[in-house]
């Protein structure tokens, strides 16, 4: 039997992986091994760890990693604990593979430790483009990798460019559309978000119309994140729309983004904004699927919505160059681009359904990839795999 280990390191990593664990789970061929670290552990971003046990998961390590401040230098000092940290619990649990996910910054501190630990690592979503620091940590994490279960072909292509050996690149899907899937085929909203979660605001009527926001801060552009903020506030608390807003990723300059919306909320006290930390992956999905459109930068409106058929509002640069559906309008920080958008799609009302990401089995074939790859730690670069020389 094989040990798997998956390290979950935020939020939406978690929402990303969710149907691979239940999946790995489920073999008799695989002993799953869950690392719960960084701010997955972290009441201020929901304790996403009291998630993963409450859905029957055994989490195998805690790694605490996360300094606090939200600056480029305390995300930097932030991997290199992580580094240290996850490298105790790999050698305490010893697996077979390490699976990191996506493009954070405790992605890298996963890869890093893994390779120079000669555990063979794969890499779910690779070989895609977005802004932001995002964009170097995902490559750099491809060439890190010994396989790579990406969730488009064209990610797919893009992987193989790089240099990596073919056979170790397979389309999968993006497990988060077997969420959204489930929605679709159960999309009751059968419960009160602000009943279930709590949360910070006052009492919404969500039963004609209401938005959802989900904006982080670009690590690329920290300085401007209370900025950046204070526009999409302005615009949303004109709009009059009752609306559920989430809180940012610990990325450098989720502190201005958080300040922002209190300096708002305190100093305009607006009737139709509610505050959340966080919710089940499936809950959130839930809720989404039933507002009249996404606004904010979060990937969940490029993946998850177009599958949804939600409509998007996407501000700024950090989603900048990721492949994208029709549900998708991009707009600038600009409270007046941003109140003119959600007008336009507000009003677009449900979308076709996009397979773009996925089709919603990522989970299961992850799983069986898992139970089948060889144990690799060599790697060269395959110049005949079409990369440039």
């Amino acid at each position: 039997m094989r040990k798997v280990c998956v390290v979950i390191t935020a939020r939406p990593s978690y929402s990303r992986i969710r149907t691979a664990l239940e999946a790995l789970h489920a073999r008799d061929d695989i002993e799953l091994q869950v690392v719960a670290a960084a701010s997955a552990l972290l009441d201020r971003y929901g304790s996403v760890v009291d998630e993963i046990e409450r859905d029957g998961f055994e989490v195998s390590s805690k790694v605490y990693m996360v300094l606090e401040g939200e600056q480029p230098l305390t995300m930097a000092k932030t991997t290199g604990i992580g580094m240290i940290e996850l490298a105790t619990a790999l050698d305490n649990l010893k697996p077979d593979f390490v699976v990191t996910i996506a493009d954070r910054h405790e992605t890298l501190a996963t890869a890093v430790a893994s390779a120079y630990m000669n555990i063979p690592l794969v890499h779910i979503q690779g070989g895609e483009i977005t802004g932001s620091i995002d964009e170097k940590v995902r490559h750099a994490v491809t060439k890190l990798s010994d396989y790579h279960l990406v969730s488009t072909k064209q990610a797919g292509e893009r992987v193989i460019r790089m240099g990596e050996a073919p056979e170790t690149v397979i389309v999968t899907g993006c497990p988060s559309i077997d969420i959204a899937a489930e929605v679709l085929s159960k999309p009751e909203l059968d419960f009160d978000p602000m009943e279930r979660y709590g949360g910070v605001g006052p009492q919404l009527d969500l039963s004609n119309e209401y938005l959802v926001v989900l904006q982080h801060s670009v690590t690329t552009e920290y300085e401007l994140a209370r900025q950046h903020v204070q526009e999409s506030l302005l615009a949303v608390a004109e709009s009059g729309i009752p609306t559920l807003w989430f809180w940012p990723n610990p990325d450098a300059g989720s502190d201005a983004t958080s300040g922002g919306i209190r300096a708002f909320r305190e100093r305009y006290q607006p009737s139709n904004l509610h505050f959340f930390k966080n919710m089940a992956p499936m809950d959130f999905l839930r809720v989404v699927h039933h507002s009249r459109c996404l606004v904010g930068n979060s990937s969940a409106g490029i993946r998850e919505c177009s599958f949804l058929g939600v409509p998007v509002v996407n501000i700024g640069t950090r989603q900048t160059g990721r492949d994208r559906g029709a549900n998708v309008l991009d707009v600038d920080y600009d409270h007046t681009a941003i109140a003119d958008a959600i007008r336009v799609q507000a009003a677009r009302g449900r979308l076709p359904s996009d397979p773009l990401y996925g089709d919603g089995a990522a989970g299961p074939r992850i799983a069986a990839a898992l139970a089948r790859f060889e144990p690799r730690i060599q790697k060269r670069l395959a110049y005949d795999s079409g990369c440039a020389t």
